[in-house]
């Protein structure tokens, strides 16, 4: 059994062997409840509470009816901050284990494991109180229907909220003396949820203007000054800054691409970004994006490579790549696992304290690099003597400081009269002493799971970067993610898992798997021309048609219609911290019938914004993943098949060029001259009669549904698919 869930935050014994926890009787044993035996680090972590914890299955809800007792579930996730002080607070106390323990049959839940019955039961969290968030805390009937939602409840009252020691005894009391309303309730509820989800069809229509619309609204939220949209807190949201750099394109909107610039350089600069060890933590709980949430996800990294490496596509600033870079230089050294698959987050706690890890003082910094290149470090990433890091204890300056660039580094590099590359270098230097200091630290706990859906952000992200940045390891480090989770995490007929973890796969896969993995097999395609990665994606979006689409309504469940029995399925389209299932596979049919010539997958495409068209016009800027995939169906876009040598120096530059041009609104095929029958053909049949002219590589542009002559100029190529409307908005 895996050590790490001991975590030093929680200071209790390591858990049992894999010998000994066969020797446990099956029901757990004196000092370890029925978590013992999962897989999840989640679920694993809360293994020694005193609570009787189960893990979500028949087993728990048919105990329940048994023993007529209401379900108290819980769903968090093992980097989660709030999880942990509930844990900590009431889950580790005798006092709420024993009112647990006697009237509720407690069931915990990792939503990163299970997304469907997190994405459930926080539509009605959100429905009973307005908001949502984790730890999720809900009661059920022994029939999986809720009556009772919230997030975290402290141990006791405290500022107005309920604590569980006076929450607990009043709905058992309830459960046994006045059961009714609570079971009237827990139908009116699941019956609500039922209809949410059936009358889901639209009666608006989503067209271009749905794009103004969109982008208008972000601009009203868009902070002028620090970037990124909201107030105080600031979530990274990358692909409202994919939709923005679109809509620049597609009207060469200046405003839209100062909104986007300016969000990606206060994000690179501030201390939501590791500025020692790479890549971003969670979120910021400042405007400016100084003070993060320390947690990082792996879906965090991917999308916001993505988004940095289509900046740097569309304005040729090397920051942006420098920045892609540097975050996949962390996952690749982190988060990859010996299997080449990526795990899943990186803990905020570490000794007990957030960001501990991750804090400096002036003193420690020049321990390490002495006192002139520490006055140097110091200056330009914003360390003082006071600290800019509020203990939470004491609410105080606690000395130590949050790494974050005070100004760009071209701006600190004029005001000590240093060239810039001199100034870099000597920064890069300081920085990789003290991350070489920062590795003898206590690491945060990593969550070692595989998931699914975020491997296949990962692999995108990967694809994407190996084309735009010439590196051909980030193409065969997707490759091995991907190969990996095609060839372990699928059951006996080929369908998708959702997670991996200590040399066993489990749990059905769920709409993202499939339209997270299909969006990696497709840039991954595109990265290498490897025809088995697209027949894989066409495969996997196939399946999902057959088990998640809704047939009366239009649009894919979260679950399949195989899948376990819950009191509702789910049906999402709106983005949270990463994009919709839907969204995503509107995108991929998208792609897909434009290079198969199968128009069912854009009908289908066409279904998912019509079935959500009065969501989305309500609230545009809450779905910006659909907004590029309306960008897409609305086009122009573009259809560009190489045809020449495998491997050949003019093949290799006309695709290199196809590859760093922004032009997202495209496919690209390739058709190697020298085999007569292609794998590529039998996929996209239209491409069969595509040939080089004269042995030279040969570009097939078309472009809105037509298209051009046939060129080998690169030039000539370039021109062709990047011509847009650039026309004012009407």
């Amino acid at each position: 059994m895996h050590p790490s869930v001991a975590a030093e935050i929680r200071k209790q014994p390591p858990l049992p062997s894999a010998e000994e926890l066969r020797q446990l009787p099956r029901d757990g044993g004196p000092h370890w409840n029925r978590l013992v035996f999962e897989k999840s680090p989640y679920l694993l972590q809360h293994a020694g509470n005193p609570v009787d914890w189960r893990p979500w299955g028949e087993e728990a809800f048919e105990t329940a009816r048994r023993e007529d007792k209401p379900v108290f579930l819980s769903i968090g996730y093992s980097t989660c901050h709030w999880c942990h002080v509930m844990e900590r607070e009431s889950f580790e106390d005798g006092q709420v284990a024993a009112l647990l323990n006697q009237s509720f049959v407690c069931v915990k839940v990792d939503r990163e494991e299970r997304p469907d019955v997190d994405a459930a039961y926080m539509s009605v969290c959100q429905a009973l109180t307005g908001g949502g968030g984790w730890p999720l805390t809900i009661f059920l009937t022994p029939d999986k229907e809720p009556f009772f939602a919230g997030t975290y409840f402290p141990k006791r009252r405290w500022g107005g909220q309920a604590g569980l020691m006076e929450l607990l005894p009043a709905i058992a009391k309830a459960w046994k003396e006045n059961r009714s309303p609570l079971l009237q309730s827990a139908g009116d509820i699941t019956q609500a949820m039922r209809q949410a989800v059936e009358q889901a069809g639209a009666d608006r229509h989503v067209s271009e203007g749905t794009l103004e619309t969109a982008f208008l609204r972000l601009q009203r939220a868009y902070d002028a000054r620090h970037g990124g949209f909201g107030v105080l807190t600031k979530f990274p949201t990358p692909h409202n800054l994919s939709f923005l750099l679109r809509y620049a394109k597609r009207y060469d909107d200046a405003k839209a691409r100062e909104m986007a610039e300016t969000t990606l350089r206060q994000m690179r600069m501030g201390g939501v970004y590791d500025q020692v060890g790479f890549g971003f933590h969670r979120y910021s709980t400042s405007p400016n994006w100084l003070v993060p949430h320390f947690e990082k996800m792996l879906y965090d990294q991917a999308l916001l490579a993505i988004t940095y490496v289509e900046a740097f596509q569309a304005t040729g600033n090397k920051d942006y790549a420098r920045t892609a870079r540097e975050v996949f230089t962390y996952v690749l050294r982190d988060m990859a696992s010996p299997e080449g698959a990526f795990y899943s987050a990186e803990d905020a706690d570490s000794e007990g304290e957030e960001g501990k890890f991750y804090l400096w003082t002036k003193g420690e910094i020049e321990a390490v690099l002495g006192k002139d290149d520490s006055d140097l470090f110091c200056r330009v990433y914003g360390v003082s003597q006071e600290g800019s890091f509020v203990d939470q204890a004491t609410k105080r300056l606690s000395e130590r400081s949050i790494l974050h660039c005070e100004k760009p580094i071209a701006e600190s590099a004029r005001e000590i009269s240093e060239d810039e590359g001199a100034l870099r270098r000597r920064l890069d230097d300081a920085r990789a002493k003290l991350f070489e200091a920062r590795e003898t630290r206590i690491h945060p706990h990593k969550d070692d799971k595989i998931l699914t859906d975020w491997n296949g952000l990962m692999i995108a992200a990967l694809a994407r970067g190996a084309m735009a940045l010439d590196e051909l390891q980030y193409a065969e480090a997707a490759r091995r993610a991907a190969d990996f989770i095609l060839s372990r995490m699928r059951d006996g007929n080929g369908r998708l898992l959702k997670r991996y973890r200590e040399g066993e796969a489990g749990l059905t896969g769920l709409l993202e798997d499939y339209a997270f993995l299909t969006w990696g097999l497709l840039d991954l395609y595109e990265a290498t021309f490897d025809s088995r990665y697209l027949k894989e994606a066409l495969a996997l979006t196939d399946t999902a048609i057959a088990h998640f689409w809704d047939g009366a309504n239009g649009g894919f469940f979260l679950s399949p219609d195989d899948g376990e029995p819950l009191p509702f399925r789910t049906k999402e389209i709106y983005d949270g911290a990463t994009p919709s299932g839907n969204s995503a596979m509107a995108l991929n049919l998208l792609r897909l019938a434009r290079i198969t010539g199968n128009t069912d997958y854009e009908a289908k495409a066409q279904a998912v914004m019509r079935v959500f068209a009065g969501q989305i016009a309500s609230q545009p800027s809450a779905h910006c993943q659909l907004m590029c995939a309306l960008d897409f169906a609305v086009g122009p876009s573009a259809e560009i098949v190489i045809a020449g040598r495998d491997g050949a120096d003019d093949t290799q530059r006309m695709l290199a060029a196809l590859r760093h041009a922004f032009v997202p609104n495209k496919i690209a095929l390739f058709r190697p001259d020298e085999e007569t029958d292609p794998p590529i053909a039998s996929l996209a049949p239209w491409l069969k009669n595509h040939e080089s002219l004269n042995g030279a590589a040969t570009a097939y542009v078309c472009r809105n549904h037509a298209c051009h002559t046939p060129t080998t100029d690169v030039e000539t190529m370039l021109r062709e698919m990047a011509e847009t409307k650039n026309r004012k908005r009407e």
